[in-house]
């Protein structure tokens, strides 16, 4: 049934952590769970995100920076280095579990680009916060020194704050597409890729953040990916989370998706922009995105558990 289908499995922080030798611990159970479908015959293209990754490689050039006159590095390219050093951790455990499991394939990290839109409304209102906490007095130095949208975030200081544009192409999808036929394992997009506008028909970065369940939808639909799967802290997503009266959903279409985010089941930040991407690439490709644990993705496809949207 699986065989040679692909597969979009987009790892959810959890996955990470928040630390280097935290993330190269929890690496070691995700790349478990990944060939786990590579066994079952799946072609597996591997997201994450990039949170603490990016904000700690960011803070930690800010202070080179100001305190021993260090170049100062764009926030995109904070975002690239990410994607290898995070890439560099997974392709390893990843490489080394299919190496016990007598599978001859090999697993390669591509750094991606990510296409948007320099005219995407969300330019104009930046709500993604990054990199270290100011005063007021620093934060209005750095807005006129460097033109950064500084605000006050909740009572702790205030930190510069970029877009969170919509992804609209990968860019390296002909590459990844490539490397999947080839029967590599692919991870990707990472941290929801580095954001790029096209300017004179040449790709320059922006200072962004682009959702990265958003970029994994966006991937899922671009190199036709047979199943979305986002793997999350729970096993299904519930209604009523977290309250007396939570209860499991097995299975919701579309219409019963938005009449779920319209009755604000699902929170900003945590399952919503899950739910909204999976919405995303069902739309897009007419097959169907399952959420769930990470210890449950094969029962999951397997169609014994998890939240299948259809």
């Amino acid at each position: 049934m699986s065989k040679g289908k692909k597969i979009v499995i987009a790892l959810g922080g959890n996955a990470l952590g928040n630390t280097p030798e935290e993330q190269l611990r929890l690496v070691k159970k995700a790349a478990k769970s990944i060939v786990s479908l590579v066994k079952e015959g799946y072609q597996v293209v591997v997201t994450h995100g990039n949170g603490p990754q990016v904000g700690m490689i960011n803070m930690a050039l800010e202070y080179s920076h100001e305190e021993i006159s260090t170049p100062e590095v764009p926030f995109a390219e904070c975002g690239a280095m990410s994607q290898g050093y995070i890439g560099y951790h997974l392709q390893q455990a990843i490489q080394q579990e299919l190496f016990k499991n007598d599978i001859a394939k090999s697993c390669i990290t591509v750094v991606t680009q990510v296409l948007v839109n320099y005219k995407d409304k969300a330019f104009l209102n930046p709500t993604k916060p990054i990199g270290n906490f100011y005063s007021k007095e620093e934060a209005m130095k750095l807005y006129k020194e460097n033109g950064w949208v500084m605000k006050e975030d909740a009572g702790r200081g205030y930190r510069r704050v970029v877009a969170s544009p919509k992804p609209l192409k990968i860019i390296e999808k002909g590459v990844i597409k490539d490397l999947l036929n080839k029967g590599h394992v692919v991870i990707a997009g990472g941290g929801g890729g580095v954001p790029v506008i096209r300017k004179w028909n040449q790709l320059r970065g922006v200072d962004a953040v682009i959702d990265k369940d958003k970029t994994s939808a966006r991937l899922a639909i671009d190199i036709k990916a047979d199943v979305f799967l986002i793997l999350t802290a729970v096993e299904q997503v519930c209604l009523g989370f977290n309250t007396d009266h939570e209860k499991p959903i097995a299975e919701m279409t579309i219409e019963e998706a938005n009449e779920y985010i319209a009755r604000k089941e699902f929170k900003e930040g945590s399952m919503l922009p899950k739910v909204e991407a999976c919405i995303e690439y069902v739309k897009g490709s007419k097959n169907v995105a399952v959420i769930t644990s990470l210890d449950k993705a094969l029962k999951a496809l397997q169609g014994k558990t998890g939240t299948w949207i259809v």
